[in-house]
């Protein structure tokens, strides 16, 4: 499959509506099966990569060793999700600080979600984070089926804002660990063209879609390209 991150865009673009009904998220059983033998097969593997980062993450400051937080997912339910924790403990507060001392900061958090050079994010979780390892704990969420391998990045409420009228796109699908926007330059990508690659792969789903961007993952990874 020959794809790249501007022929996405053009095509999502160019997508209808999707149904309104959301018996079962999309890919159905077929989907569901490939994410839990899967998962099943990676955690072993992933193990002693799992057990380190929870010791390196103790052995920084004594804190939590996973976080978890609110996200929505298929149908707009509510559930937990897990990762390593990357940043300082008190995070809101340093944010909320850091975001009143720099206005134009705070501009680019309510409009893009994110920020270069985040105050909250600690030196081991920084490392953590380019190499995606501060989401290994979401196999978690995969095997409780809340999310799945692969589909949009998941979203906090007030996020589903920025979806505006692609919103019933993102409820149809279970949010994945990785996805379009994984592979196509995570942070790099502004909030609009995440939309768009998630438009376009509900639009297009399909298991060969679904291999291409596993195949893709790990070289994204490891070049660490928009990784924050």
């Amino acid at each position: 499959m020959s794809m790249n991150f501007h022929s996405f865009l053009d095509s999502a673009r160019l997508v209808g509506p999707v149904s309104e009904s959301r018996r079962s998220p999309l890919g159905g059983m077929a989907k569901r099966v490939f994410d839990v033998l899967l998962a099943l097969l990676i955690l072993p593997v992933v193990g002693l990569v799992l057990i380190g980062v929870a010791i390196m993450i103790k052995l920084q400051d004594r804190g939590t060793i996973l976080y978890g937080h609110t996200r929505i997912g298929f149908d707009g339910r509510t559930f937990r999700c897990w990762k390593f924790r990357t940043m300082v403990e008190d995070g809101d507060q340093v944010l909320e600080q850091h975001l009143n001392s720099h206005p134009a900061e705070r501009e680019v958090w309510l409009r893009e979600r994110k920020l270069d050079n985040d105050p909250r994010v600690t030196p081991l979780g920084a490392v953590l984070r380019r190499l995606s390892l501060d989401e290994l704990p979401q196999l978690i969420n995969v095997l409780n089926g809340e999310m799945s391998l692969i589909g949009p990045r998941p979203v906090v409420l007030d996020e589903l804002a920025h979806y505006a009228g692609s919103t019933d796109y993102y409820l149809k699908v279970r949010p994945g660990v990785t996805g379009l926007w994984q592979v196509s330059g995570r942070s790099d990508t502004s909030y609009r063209e995440r939309v768009s690659l998630d438009r376009y792969y509900v639009s297009n789903w399909s298991v060969l879609l679904d291999f291409w961007i596993l195949l893709r993952t790990v070289p994204a990874v490891l070049s660490s390209r928009g990784a924050r």
